[in-house]
């Protein structure tokens, strides 16, 4: 088990996103974006600066959170944009040695019902980037975001089944935001237990975020973890007891939420926020751990 995180969320350039892992105490980051551009889609100098400077520090990349298939591109637009982004991918993991990478399912079709998706389109789409990843002996995770698979576990499922070699990187937030569109209208909100109880064994990777949803102003409100409806302390306890051994990757969002002006600038107390965030989520898995040692 280890610990690594979206370090875009503590500073945009790479030398702050080394700076923030090594204070944790942590080995790896979960690429996302590196001032503001997505990894796979840095200028080739820009990112063969990056590998520089985690071959300098001795921090690793353990997943490119990559923005292949996911909530900006429409199932109904062509395929070659994801198809570029999975083959930059690749070549950049390589480089680095990373062996996950987080996809989506597209984004849902505004204005069509749960059952006019269409679901065959994706999963044709989607089995070729799980393919060209493992051909490459490396795992495409699929994430719970605002997607197709994102819809409700049932969804997820349905990839699941209809795209071998895919496995689940769940985000225990997520569900928390989002319409359960299994369900009648007006649909729900997800419960985040029941969507981990009905896919986590086929989850290789945890996404750590938290919050409440706010039905009067329709909006997410996000929290430190084990503070919001996201269960986070009863999902990892869970994982934990039943041998998960893969990584928690922190994904704050507070940086705006919890922004005092008084207590610095905008980048130091998003900085701030991150470690704090991070520390947090060490101390839910240390009293997770005494638990089940314990046998409660």
């Amino acid at each position: 088990m280890y610990l690594t995180g979206f370090a875009d969320e503590a500073a945009s350039d790479i030398d702050g996103q080394i700076k923030a892992t090594k204070e944790l105490g942590w080995k790896y980051i979960e690429s996302r974006s590196v001032n503001g551009t997505n990894i796979h889609d840095l200028p080739e100098q820009d990112f063969e600066k990056v590998v520089s400077g985690l071959e300098d520090s001795g921090i690793m990349i353990n997943c490119f959170g990559s923005a292949i298939a996911n909530w900006s591109k429409q199932i109904n637009q062509p395929f070659e944009s994801s198809l570029e982004e999975a083959k930059r991918s690749v070549k950049r993991m390589q480089r680095l040695g990373t062996k996950l990478i987080r996809i989506m399912s597209f984004a849902v079709l505004d204005g069509r019902e749960p059952e006019d998706q269409m679901v065959q389109e994706r999963f044709k789409r989607v089995r070729v980037l799980v393919k060209m990843f493992s051909d490459e002996g490396m795992q495409a995770v699929h994430e719970n975001c605002m997607n197709y698979g994102g819809m409700s576990w049932k969804h997820t499922l349905e990839l699941i089944e209809n795209v071998p070699g895919l496995k689940l990187v769940f985000d225990t937030g997520n569900p928390v935001f989002t319409d359960d569109r299994s369900k009648p209208k007006p649909y729900p909100k997800q419960s985040a237990w029941e969507f981990y109880e009905n896919v986590k064994k086929h989850i290789a990777y945890v996404h750590i975020k938290d919050g409440n949803w706010d039905d009067k102003q329709q909006k997410a409100v996000f929290t430190f973890p084990g503070e919001g409806q996201g269960d986070v302390y009863r999902i990892v306890k869970d994982l934990l007891a039943n041998g998960y051994d893969g990584g928690f990757s922190i994904e704050p969002h507070l940086a705006k939420v919890f922004h005092d002006t008084s207590a610095g600038s905008a980048e130091e107390t998003k900085y701030l926020s991150y470690i704090e965030y991070g520390r947090r989520m060490e101390k839910i898995i240390a009293r997770a751990k005494e638990e089940i040692a314990q046998g409660l």
